[in-house]
Order: structure tokens, then C-alpha cells, then sequence
């Protein structure tokens, strides 16, 4: 206790740092690759990239992770936190790219081995950044084992899959429409896409028949494009132009002559009904090109120039382009309106810029085969993803999959395993090694970061070799993440897993909120609304972000609320000083056994064993928020509010102080999941401990549920909070006692007249001044309150009270509240009208 007695509150700064020093130091967070997985538990953490900082995103996901790994650990099982970053490709590189121009430099100067070399420097200073802020969170990852998805191993397993998947025909090459930004100068996948409300000119313009008797008028947003028009197409239902399909019209500014074609794509409601085919720069126009055999040109490159398709405007960027076609088809009398046209433009997630649909020459993935067995094991309940609601978009999305775009034009990533040569005779060669021979030439491009990333649960521990570590800890059991990779990374890594690793990567796909700024919009360093969660550790300890992060989680996005942090912090303060008031009462030589004498005993013990049961089930469930408000009420409320009130006055005898020791120990273990830090500095202080928390296994709570002492005290509870209630509105002096009788209260009649400042009186005839019946029983009060003085406060009360919950009820009853509000505002307002009609019945 010396360490103790002297400390008034919990220091988070001064403790953090030596607890996870310990925690590291023991070896507890690298277990030997031992027993079997269902034996075992184990995590793959979503790897950071490797550029990374710590973001509210990581907190969250961070803290349900360690949530689960600890309580993993109580349970006797062993388990494995697997710990890595990403190389994150486009990302790494841009960053290195804005360095070099910085410099006066630039990769094309350089070259492609000094550029890698100057990324491989990149991430030696910066990649150790967000590892260090894990460790600052209290994720009790396993650090001695941390993998890179461009370590040597980890390659070696990316260029096996890939030679194993063309091998198998799933992988090919093709000139095929992808999503090209023009900001990384690289192809990038549809998930990668995300589209934005823009407002564009939609541009009518005549295409004249060739035949001279008359004219169709197209629609488009890009008039630059029209440069590559093929063909213009109709509905073959269409009345308006039966009879021109076959003939040909002439593309304005160019001369050339287009066929106009029938195909069931065109809406006849949308425009005039004309389509004009612009294969090279459109999917939908890629799709009808490619199934009416028409030619595919580009009159944009990939360097987002006009390419010299038409000489004249070869050079212009796509911005230059459209101003002087649009000029030029004015003076040419063929624009025939121009109308504001609002729509949605796909852009790029990566750079921001507005995407270029290109026909180029890619790798490409065929998903087909592999996305069957992935979607069957989420039908049969294999591999269950919570909340079953985002189960049918994973389902959606891979019934109507399509190929994979895998290539990216970039240097900084897992070069594709394959040479070409030209002489004697052209060859491609594709192997985990360089061809013998001499002329060969590796293909430039690299692997998107998803394909190497969608191998990370089994390529971490070691795959393609049969490690002790695959065999202890694959498959994992959860995986924890964000909605917006359910695709991108996790559907990707189910498919992987049961085609390399002969099993599913993991039981469990947990898809957790998205933390909001408080006035709801995205967190972002660039809006400005970005909140550090390192600042918010400096502020209120590790144990409170955790919490607090904890608390305001669900599978909704959430506002973020510095209140339930504050909220934690608070726990932490309070767990600590209560520790320091048990610790400085019990006798010395204390063995922490359940020796109830009393009914208050006899009551926390029987809550204890609830909140264990709740804590679990709530665990089991993923759902962490009821998991952390349980924990908080059973700590603040029914241990420290109550039951250390409840046996203020008794002697600290030997069952009384074996009792409370045991109660304070289990407490400390069923918090250690949620608040690591603070149960770790007081482990050591609490009778019959040894070794770390972290550490620990549990036994179940050796008591068992009581309901009888759990009523009885409920009622003792109830009795004080009215009787207390009464006091205040009787302006009674708080440290007053009031005569009073009690009746059916029994042997809890001392109890409740102690905390509720009673003096019981058998005077069977005073005129009671109020009467308080609570749950069967009632106190009659015989003196200090003037009964109409307190009627009327209280009734005025009652009133307020009647009045808030009419109101709450209103707007929760009101539908376009409920629909428009977003869902953590009804829960709170729910919340508020429950704790209301508390309130008034306790009047």
C-alpha cells in the first residue's frame, strides 16, 4: 500500500509508460506457436501503411482488438495479436514523390532502383511511427514477430499466388477499360472509385447523315471525347429512328463516318434517344463496342493528354480539349443547346482527381471461381459477419463481381513476376525467378496492395511453408475493420484463404462504426476536423480513450463525444481510489476468499458474477458499448456508490476485509480488458496477486447468484434514493436524522436507516408528516419536513418531470425524426426519456 496511500488520483502519464515496458518486457504478447487454432485465439490486425499515423479509425479498431485478445488471455487461451504494416503503393510512393520534388528531383530522374532505395529509407524513418503509438494505446500486439508486406517472406508468397493463379488460367492479360487516375499516373480498381455530385454542361450536338437527308442529335458531358466516337447507337424499339440503323453519319470536326447501330443499352427517354459509341473512354460504350466488334480508339493517353488521334488538338490537356471543341462545333453551326446537367462523376479515392475511363493494357484477375466457395462460406454461418446486415452486401457484391484490374503502373510494390522478349521469337515468361537466357525484360508494373494484402492472415505466419505458426494460430478468429474495405480486403482475403490456405481466414468479421467529428461530418486533417487520439491520451490516459472510444462504438457511425472519454477517465480515478480506501482498510495478511456474513455481501458478490456474465455475453457479441457502460455501472454505481457505503461503520474483520479483497480482485480482472493500464498498477497492491493482470487466468467467481440478497437490497436501494429524495424537497439538512417509522423492511431496517439518516421510532402514535411507500415497503416520516411544503416541491417536480417525458415521447413518436436524426441522437434521447420516467416514479 506504500506506493498507494500517498496518491490521491490515477497518473496516467507517470504509469502508462512502465506498465507497457513490463508488458513487453515479460514476453506475454509473443506466445509459442503452440496447440491448435481452436484451441488457441488469434487477430490479424488490419495492417496500417506503412506512412501511417494513429487515427481515431485505429484507436477504435485497436482497442475492440485488444478488448478481445485480453480477455482471450483470461480465459487460458493462447493468444496471438499478429502485428505488420502495409506498403501501401500509391500512397508511399506520392509521399517519397513529394520529397524528391522538394529536392528538385523527381523518380524519372533517379531512376527506378535509386527510387525504390530512397522508399525503402522513407519507411525506415517513419514506418515505426504508428507502432509506437500502439503501444501508447495499450494494444498488446505481438511486436517481436512484425511482418511487412514487402519483407522477403511475405514476397515470396505474394509472386507464389500469382504464378499459381496464371498457371490455373485466373490471371491474363488483356487491353481491357480501367479506372485510370491521372493523378498517380496509374490504373486503380472500381473500389478504389468513389463518385461526386458535379454539375457539368450536357452538350446537344448534330451529327449530320451522311446521305445528306437530315441530321441525329447526341448528348454528351464530353464533348472531347467525341474525337474516338465509333458509332451512334438507337434502341431497336425506337420509332423515331427504325429506318436510320445501317445507314452512317458524319463525326463532326473529324469527317469521319460513324454507323448508326441498334442495341437495347440506349434509353429512349434520356436525351434525344441518340447514343453516341465512344468505346475508348466509357465502360458502357466499351461493353456495346466490344459486343458489335467496333474499333476502340483513344483520343486521351495516360498521361491526360489528347493523344494525336486528331493532330489538331494533340497535346491539350482534357480541360484545353473541351473548350476548343466545344468553340470549334460552335463555329461550325453544329451545337444545337447547352444545358446545365447535374450527375455523377467518378474520382479517384487515392489522388482526387476525376478518373479517365481508358482502354489500356492490364493484368487482370478472373473472380468468377474464386468468389463461389466465399460466398457459400458466409451462406453457411462459416465465416459470420456482425451485423448480419452487411452479410448481404458482401453477397451482392461478389454475385456481381467482375475481373480485377491487379496491375498498377507504379515502382514502389511487388513488381509482377513476369519477362518478355522479343527474339527469336516473342515469349512471356512468368516464375518466382528470372528466366535464364539473355534479352528478357520484367514487365514494369507492380501489384495493386490489395492483392498482396488479401494473403495477410496466412502469408503473417508464414505460408507458403508449413510454419508451427500457421499451424497454431491460422485460422484466426476475428477480424475486426470498417465497412468501406469489405470488399477491398476482406471478401478478397476469404477467397484467398480458402484457395491457398485450404480454410477460412477467420470466424468472425466484426464491421465497426466510423467515428465522426462531433458535428457529424468525416474526421479529416483537411476540413479541419480531425481529432489526434495521441492528444487525447495526453489528455485523459490510455484507459480513457479506450473506454471512451469503446463506449460511443456500435455497427453505426457515431459522433465523437469527448464526455464518454471523460466518462472513462473517470472510472480509471474512481477504480484507483477505491483500491487505495479497501487497501488501507482490510486487515493485513488477507486471503481474497468470498466470506459473505451479510446481505450487502452477500448482494455484491451475486453482482459481481452478473456483470461477468454480462461482460462476456456482451463480448461474445461484439458489442463493446454495452460491454464498457456495464463495466462502468457496476464499478462506479454498485461497487463504489453502494456497497462501499453500504459497510462504512462495520469492522474490518476478517470476513469483511477476505470479502472486499476478493471483490476488488475479480473487479479489477473483469475491467482489465477495457482499462488495462489502470488494473495493471493496482494488481500488485491487492492481497493474494501475483505475477501480471495481463497474465492472469480466471476462475469463475467462487459465489453464486443471489437473488434474494439482489431483491433485498434493491429494496434498500430504492428506500434511501425516495427517502433522500424527500429530504431535498423538504429542505432537510443533509446531516439531519429524522425520526421515522419503517415498515417491511425487516432485518434492513439498520441498512437503510444509516445511509438515509433515519431514526427508526416504534411510536405507533405520531401522526407521520409523509408518507414514502417503495417496493412493498414505507417509511413514515415523523419529523423535519412540512408536509405541504414538500407535496408542493414535490408535485412541482412531478410536473417538470411529466412534462420532459411528454415532450421526449412526442419527438420519439414523431417518424421523420427517427428517420432523419442520426441513430446515436435517438438512442440518447431514448436513453434520457427512460432515466425521466425513473426519475418521476421515484417521486
Amino acid at each position: 500500500m506504500s506506493s498507494l496511500k500517498d496518491r490521491k488520483r490515477f497518473e496516467p502519464a507517470e504509469v502508462e509508460p512502465r506498465i507497457i515496458e513490463r508488458w513487453l518486457t515479460s514476453g506475454l504478447f509473443h506466445p509459442d506457436p503452440e496447440g491448435t487454432p481452436d484451441e488457441n485465439f488469434s487477430i490479424a490486425i488490419p495492417p496500417p501503411n506503412v506512412t501511417g499515423a494513429l487515427h481515431m479509425g485505429h484507436a477504435l479498431n485497436g482497442s475492440i482488438q485488444d478488448a478481445l485478445i485480453r480477455n482471450a488471455r483470461q480465459q487460458g487461451r493462447r493468444a496471438k495479436w499478429i502485428l505488420g504494416t502495409d506498403h501501401a503503393g500509391i500512397a508511399t510512393q506520392t509521399q517519397v514523390e513529394k520529397r524528391l520534388k522538394s529536392q528538385g528531383s523527381s523518380r524519372e530522374e533517379i531512376g527506378r532502383d535509386a527510387f525504390i532505395e530512397k522508399t525503402w529509407e522513407w519507411r525506415e524513418e517513419f514506418g515505426g511511427t504508428i507502432i509506437e503509438q500502439f503501444k501508447r494505446l495499450g494494444a498488446s500486439l505481438d511486436y517481436e514477430t512484425e511482418r511487412f508486406t514487402l519483407d522477403e517472406g511475405y514476397a515470396e508468397a505474394v509472386l507464389k499466388v500469382f504464378v499459381d493463379l496464371y498457371n490455373k488460367g485466373w490471371i491474363y492479360r488483356d487491353n481491357y477499360m480501367v479506372n485510370w487516375d491521372p493523378g498517380s499516373g496509374s490504373a486503380i480498381s472500381d473500389l478504389e472509385v468513389e463518385d461526386r455530385e458535379v454539375t457539368d454542361t450536357l452538350y446537344s450536338i448534330a451529327y449530320p447523315l451522311a446521305d445528306g437527308s437530315g441530321e441525329v442529335v447526341v448528348a454528351t458531358v464530353r464533348p472531347e471525347t467525341m474525337l474516338a466516337d465509333v458509332a451512334v447507337a438507337v434502341h431497336p424499339d425506337d420509332e423515331r429512328y427504325k429506318d436510320l440503323v445501317g445507314k452512317t453519319v458524319v463525326l463532326p470536326l473529324v469527317g469521319r463516318e460513324l454507323p448508326i447501330i441498334a442495341d437495347e443499352y440506349v434509353k429512349t427517354d434520356f436525351g434525344t434517344g441518340c447514343l453516341k459509341i465512344t468505346p475508348g473512354h466509357d465502360p458502357n460504350d466499351f461493353e456495346i463496342g466490344r459486343k458489335h466488334g467496333l474499333d476502340e480508339l483513344s483520343a486521351i493517353g495516360e498521361d491526360g493528354r489528347m493523344t494525336d488521334l486528331v493532330p489538331e488538338y494533340a497535346g491539350l490537356t482534357v480541360e484545353e480539349a473541351q473548350a476548343k471543341v466545344v468553340a470549334d462545333l460552335d463555329a461550325a453551326g453544329a451545337m444545337r443547346k447547352k444545358d446545365p446537367y447535374l450527375h455523377t462523376v467518378p474520382f479517384s479515392h487515392r489522388s482526387g482527381r476525376r478518373i479517365e475511363p481508358l482502354i489500356s493494357l492490364q493484368w487482370f484477375m478472373k473472380m468468377d471461381e474464386l468468389a463461389a466457395p466465399a460466398i457459400q462460406v458466409v451462406k453457411d454461418g462459416k465465416v459470420k459477419i456482425h451485423p448480419p446486415s452487411q452479410s448481404r452486401r458482401y453477397i451482392d457484391w461478389l454475385e456481381n463481381i467482375r475481373p480485377w484490374c491487379i496491375s498498377r503502373q507504379l515502382w514502389w510494390g511487388h513488381q509482377i513476376p513476369v519477362w518478355y522478349r522479343t527474339h527469336p521469337t516473342p515469349e512471356t515468361y512468368v516464375g518466382m525467378t528470372a528466366p535464364e537466357g539473355d534479352g528478357w525484360t520484367r514487365d514494369p508494373d507492380v501489384l495493386d496492395t490489395w492483392f498482396s494484402s488479401a494473403l495477410w492472415p496466412f502469408a503473417t505466419l508464414g505460408w507458403p511453408d508449413d510454419t508451427p505458426e500457421l499451424k497454431a494460430f491460422y485460422p484466426t478468429d476475428v477480424l475486426s475493420t470498417a465497412r468501406d474495405i469489405l470488399f477491398l480486403w476482406v471478401a478478397r482475403m476469404v477467397m484467398m484463404g480458402l484457395e491457398f490456405a485450404d480454410d477460412i481466414p477467420f470466424e468472425h468479421v466484426y464491421v465497426h462504426s466510423v467515428i465522426q467529428a462531433p458535428d457529424g461530418r468525416r474526421m479529416s486533417k483537411s476540413l479541419g476536423t480531425g481529432i489526434d487520439p495521441v492528444e487525447l491520451i495526453e489528455a485523459h490516459g490510455a484507459d480513457g480513450v479506450r473506454f471512451g472510444l469503446l463506449a460511443m462504438s456500435s455497427t453505426q457511425d457515431v459522433r465523437f463525444s469527448e464526455e464518454k472519454v471523460a466518462q472513462g477517465q473517470a472510472l480509471a480515478n474512481k477504480l484507483f481510489n477505491a483500491t487505495r480506501f479497501v487497501l488501507g482498510n482490510v486487515a493485513e495478511g488477507t486471503t481474497p476468499e468470498p466470506r459473505a456474513q451479510t446481505v450487502e455481501d452477500r448482494w455484491i458478490l451475486s453482482r459481481l458474477v452478473a456483470a461477468r456474465e454480462d461482460f462476456d455475453a456482451r463480448i461474445a457479441e461484439f458489442d463493446f458499448s454495452k460491454a464498457a457502460l456495464g463495466l462502468y455501472d457496476f464499478v462506479y454505481g454498485e461497487l463504489c456508490d453502494w456497497y462501499l457505503e453500504l459497510i462504512k461503520g462495520r469492522e474490518f474483520d476478517a470476513d469483511l476485509s477476505a470479502t472486499l479483497s476478493y471483490v476488488l480482485r475479480e473487479t479489477l480482472v473483469l475491467a482489465h480488458p477495457i482499462i488495462p493500464f489502470v488494473t495493471e498498477e493496482l494488481w500488485e497492491h491487492v492481497p493474494g496477486t501475483s505475477g501480471l493482470l495481463a497474465a492472469h487466468v480466471r476462475e469463475p467467481i467462487a459465489a453464486p447468484r443471489d437473488p434474494e440478497a439482489e431483491r433485498d437490497v434493491e429494496r434498500v436501494i430504492g428506500t434511501v434514493q425516495a427517502v433522500r429524495s424527500w429530504r431535498d424537497a423538504g429542505g432537510v439538512k443533509p446531516g439531519a436524522f429524522l425520526a421515522a417509522r419503517l415498515q417491511g423492511l425487516d432485518g434492513l431496517v439498520p441498512l437503510v436507516s444509516r445511509l438515509a439518516r433515519l431514526t427508526p421510532s416504534d411510536d405507533a402514535s405520531a401522526e407521520p408528516v409523509a408518507v414514502i411507500p417503495v417496493m412493498g415497503c414505507q417509511v413514515e416520516l415523523l419529523e423535519g419536513v412540512d408536509p405541504a411544503e414538500a407535496a408542493a416541491k414535490l408535485e412541482a417536480s412531478r410536473k417538470t418531470l411529466a412534462a420532459e417525458i411528454k415532450r421526449a415521447e412526442g419527438k420519439l413518436n414523431n417518424q421523420g425524426f427517427i428517420a432523419k436524426a442520426p441513430p446515436e441522437v435517438v438512442a440518447t434521447e431514448r436513453e434520457k426519456l427512460e432515466r425521466l420516467k425513473a426519475e418521476l416514479e421515484a417521486l
